[in-house]
């Protein structure tokens, strides 16, 4: 039997005992004696996760008065230690104090274990690693302000993760030679991948060649960058009823609908569907999430206007929104659904008339 072996202080041992921050797997094996048990194999480096582990700015720790995303690990009586996300998870102290502006009645509705926060930088002691923080010295406008700038740099983090596991580098030496050097000139990184979408010769134009920064490495930071930054195109959907029982009738439904079709731009292009009368459905794709539910909003008060003039109403039954991968299947199967109902009634209708014959 072949079991799976392990590189430990520069042995290959089983993985019996062994965490997995003190061990990383082998390939597989090329070798095998099946009778003693043992496995001749070629290392894989790239597995080492010491190598992928890397703050996300170039400083060790933040500043005083920075704001920082963290990760709540746990609540003790003197408030709760947390990890700064941003710089591969050292550890920070929320002191209690520092929770609430106001009376503290129960720690857990404040804070919990596992959630993120927005959180001020107190005081920093580099030599220790103390770390002191502040909850509620945040304001609304802190927290929105620390989500958009985190989430750029957890986008950036993970393309440069990716590039170093695939090319074997090490992380931090991929951050100084390429990344850290990109938020100096453009003030986040971020932003030079969205350019890099555009004008890709500006990302490396002003930078040093180095054994890190080959043109292998080049390709690949570009293509990872196109294929997680290239903008997604929203789905946006509303649901409407529309109805005429005046001497239109359904001529006056169908001129409406066109007329609300006719709203299309060639950004957005608007597609109405029958799910039964009188409900239909409107979709709508657009790059830019509010462009399109306006291009939506416009369009119902177009049919809005134009069956009111021919002596029918309409009601909107859901406002336009994006809408998910769930939403759709939802979607599909109504319409599946009311699908198999009409047909069950023409059977129903058809047998009655062969009845009647």
């Amino acid at each position: 039997m072949c079991q799976k072996k392990f590189l430990f202080e520069n042995k290959i041992v089983d993985c019996n005992g062994k965490d997995d921050d003190q061990a990383f797997e082998v390939e597989d094996s090329s070798l095998v004696d099946k009778e003693n048990e043992v496995v001749t194999v070629k290392f894989n480096k790239s597995q080492d996760p010491s190598k992928l582990q890397c703050r996300m700015y170039e400083n060790k720790f933040p500043e005083v008065e920075d704001l920082v995303m963290v990760n709540v690990r746990q609540i003790a009586e003197v408030g709760a230690y947390v990890t700064l996300m941003e710089y591969n998870n050292i550890e920070g102290l929320i002191l209690l104090s520092e929770l609430s502006r106001r009376r503290i009645r129960s720690i857990q509705k404040l804070i919990r274990v596992g959630r993120n926060e927005v959180v001020v930088v107190l005081r920093v002691d580099k030599e220790k690693g103390y770390i002191d923080l502040s909850k509620r010295r945040v304001s609304a406008e802190d927290i929105q302000k620390c989500e958009d700038k985190f989430n750029k740099s957890k986008t950036v983090h993970s393309i440069m993760r990716f590039v170093a596991e695939k090319q074997n580098l090490d992380l931090e030496e991929l951050y100084a030679a390429f990344c850290w050097p990109l938020y100096k000139k453009y003030g986040h990184a971020f932003d030079a991948f969205k350019l890099a979408l555009t004008e890709p010769k500006k990302l490396f134009d002003f930078l040093p060649t180095n054994e890190i920064l080959t043109e292998e490495v080049k390709r690949e930071l570009l293509n990872s960058i196109k294929k997680r930054m290239t903008p997604q195109a929203i789905k946006i959907r509303a649901d409407i009823e529309c109805n005429c029982f005046g001497y239109e009738g359904i001529d006056a439904v169908k001129t409406a609908l066109f007329a609300g079709e006719a709203c299309s731009t060639a950004e957005t292009v608007i597609k109405i569907k029958l799910v039964a009368p009188p409900l239909y459905v409107m979709t709508t794709s657009s790059l830019e999430k509010n462009s399109g539910i306006k291009c939506l909003e416009d369009a119902i008060t177009i049919i809005e206007q134009t069956i009111k003039k021919l002596g029918g109403s309409l009601t909107v039954k859901m406002k336009p929104r994006a809408v998910s991968e769930s939403d759709d299947l939802e979607l599909a199967q109504l319409m599946a659904k009311v699908g198999r109902e009409n047909a069950e009634v023409s059977a129903d209708e058809e047998e009655e008339d062969e009845g009647d014959d």
